[in-house]
């Protein structure tokens, strides 16, 4: 078979990142006889070459190739582009990883689409990736119609022959933004650039040792050299006009201003900090007509105005303002409705801890602000005028791989006035839908944990925060609902009560155990008892039976959950007659029964059966040994003055 894909790793001492890298490259649902690894080792000085030589001597797929250290990416990139067989070429980082379709996904879509660039929807786990650029599919997209300049990293897949026809590699030596030159001008070349929406493809990782060589401290003024090139790339290809202006914008907002703004500015050594200044405010000066600051929202055009007018004092003053600006979200409503999930809540931003209160009316005034405080006043009235414009959403973002989705919102927005001020707070209040069938992208959630997150954008800034607190930490926002295969809590979280998703994972949070005998019957050989969990119409179950005693012998029925009076559900399940006989047995509930692991949930129920008669008692509690071992623990614990360990996994 042909190879559709070459994926090229560059490599410099990457320890044991490698080894997740290199599963989630083996493991892709891509055939392996159409596609290949290239491992480019860039002169690694630890255990690497010798585990990819293993590597490639029991993988026909996988090549390695070894070099003399270049001192950055560039040059091993261009050495497996060179070495390719594949008709596309993906870029891959030794310390990141891929979904397990994203080759299969990727070069499909871009076959699909006739694609010269394919980019594929990225995921952070401690790391920063673009947000808009995937909220929905794009299948022809253009610098001019699509944020695509917001991601400008090389993991992407490329048309192999499209690189060979325009001559296109990196840039190589010790430099930085090599990348930016090479993305920038496939974008602006490319005949088309897809973009995936709906699937996470990548994985950018945040090494615990933060030796990642993307997030390192830069030198200035070698650092603004090489974006010079970026720009120059722009403009050889690209007229005077909006669309470069647009384009310069990205750089003066991504990778001047943003650099100049709150606690990110403040954070830095001030002799480094006057650096960067003096660096930025000559890039502004030399390269950026007024089009391009110009496009900004107020609260960065306020920046750029003072780093063009070496305004140093003003620029780290107003830093200094910005880093006490925040975002809540207080939840409004959680509740189940026809198996959907509505979260309701009301996020405004913040100054120092408390509701941000802003200047109302009248329209901004052109011109750089004199000072300070006019900054804050041009920035606040802009906000308020702009109120109508702003944006809140809430995304579902799964906890252990940071992917994360967009949810289908409402939005209304409130101007409240501050009693006799003439000011004025913005809040929006927004309700969201969470299917659990569709909230990934049109898939279901993957079991595990999802965070809910609001992001709101107004008035230049865009925050993100969980939602919460919520009114009870460490307890259930609503019933768990089953549905769509799965069994999907919402919850609060135990240390600061921020509303989450337990799915397919919560036991002891489903309130199974506030069920009494009382609440529980058996007539003409049926169990009924009622059970706090949501579903939209009959749900069919499995019900478990376990004798106690040294035999321990189960029995199974299926069972079915309808929904009953009070929201929640009403679990039957015909007894499975002479089946009982004779002791006492727990039961346990199998929400999902086709599910390719069942889960057997205990209830605090269990059915004692006689000769003739079954009748509905308290589960029995563990045995006696048990308890005088758990409470000897504690004592000894309290003697000699440690706090017994939990057990794994709680504390979410």
């Amino acid at each position: 078979m042909p190879v559709k894909v070459s994926v090229i790793v560059p490599v410099y001492n990457p320890g044991s990142y490698i080894e997740e890298c290199a599963a989630s490259l083996l493991g892709q649902s891509l055939p392996a006889d159409a596609y290949e690894v290239i491992f480019v080792d860039d002169g690694s000085t630890d255990g690497t070459p010798a585990l990819l030589d293993a590597l490639a001597a029991g993988e026909d797929r996988v090549r390695v190739v070894h070099q003399e250290n270049s001192g950055w990416s560039g040059k091993p990139r261009n050495v497996g582009i060179d070495a390719a067989r594949g008709e596309y070429v993906m870029f891959v980082d030794d310390d990141d990883h891929l979904g397990a379709e994203a080759l299969e996904r990727m070069y499909g879509y871009g076959v699909a689409n006739g694609a010269d660039v394919v980019v594929g929807k990225m995921a952070g786990r401690g790391r920063s990736v673009p947000v808009e650029l995937f909220r929905a599919n794009r299948p022809r997209a253009s610098v001019e119609d699509a944020p695509l300049i917001d991601s400008l990293t090389p993991h992407k897949m490329f048309r192999r022959a499209f690189l060979d026809e325009i001559g296109l590699r990196f840039p190589e030596g010790r430099r930085r933004l090599e990348d930016h030159v090479f993305v920038t001008e496939a974008y602006l070349r490319a005949a088309n650039v897809s973009v995936i929406g709906d699937y996470v493809c990548y994985y950018h990782i945040r090494r615990a040792d933060a030796a990642n060589a993307g997030i390192q401290r830069f030198e200035p003024v070698g650092y603004f050299k090489n974006l010079r090139e970026a720009l120059d790339v722009v403009e050889r290809y690209t007229a005077p006009g909006p669309v470069r202006d647009g384009l310069f914008r990205r750089w003066l907002r991504v990778e001047m201003v943003e650099r100049l703004r709150g606690r990110r500015f403040l954070a830095l050594p001030d002799d480094y900090r006057r650096t960067l200044f003096e660096e930025i405010r000559s890039v502004v000066v030399e390269r950026f007509g007024p089009g391009v600051a110009a496009g900004l929202p107020p609260v960065q055009q306020v920046v750029a105005a003072f780093a063009a007018a070496d305004r140093y004092d003003d620029a780290l003053a107003f830093a200094e303002w910005e880093a006490g600006i925040g975002l809540v979200a207080a939840p409004e409503r959680v509740a189940w409705r026809d198996g959907l999930l509505e979260v309701g809540f009301a996020a405004e931003f913040t100054a120092a801890g408390t509701p941000l209160v802003l200047s109302g009316g009248g329209a901004p005034p052109d011109g750089p602000p004199p000072d300070v405080p006019a900054a804050v006043a041009r920035v606040g009235a802009d906000s308020v005028a702009r109120f109508a414009t702003g944006t809140a959403d809430l995304l579902v973002r799964e906890r252990a791989s940071g992917a994360q989705y967009f949810q289908p919102v409402e939005v209304s927005r409130e101007i409240v006035p501050v009693e006799d001020s003439g000011q004025v707070r913005l809040v929006m209040r927004a309700t969201a839908t969470v299917d659990p069938a569709t909230a990934a992208g049109g898939e279901p959630l993957r079991a595990g944990l999802w965070d809910l997150v609001a992001r709101v954008r107004l008035g230049g800034w865009t925050k993100e925060c969980r939602i919460g607190p919520g009114p009870r930490k460490a307890r259930a926002a609503t019933r768990a609902a089953v549905t769509a295969g799965r069994v999907t809590l919402p919850y609060w979280t135990d240390r600061h009560g921020q509303l989450s998703l337990d799915v397919d994972r919560a036991a002891k949070r489903l309130g199974f155990s506030a069920l009494g005998p009382e609440d529980a019957a058996v007539t003409a050989g049926s169990l009924r008892a009622p059970l706090p969990l949501h579903v939209t119409g009959a749900t069919d179950v499995l019900l478990r039976f376990t004798r106690e005693g040294q035999d321990g012998r189960t029995v199974d029925t299926p069972g079915r959950l309808a929904p009953g009076a009070d929201g929640g559900a009403l679990l039957e399940a015909v007894l499975p007659g002479a089946g009982l006989a004779g002791g006492t047995w727990r039961t346990a509930l199998c929400p999902v029964p086709d599910a390719a692991v069942p889960r057997f949930l205990p209830l605090p129920l269990a059915l004692r059966a006689g000769a003739r008669t079954v009748e509905v008692v308290r589960r029995p509690h563990p045995g006696g040994p048990r308890r005088v071992a758990r409470r000897l623990r504690r004592v000894l614990a309290a003697l000699l003055g440690r706090t017994p360990k939990k057990p794994a996994g709680r504390g979410r």
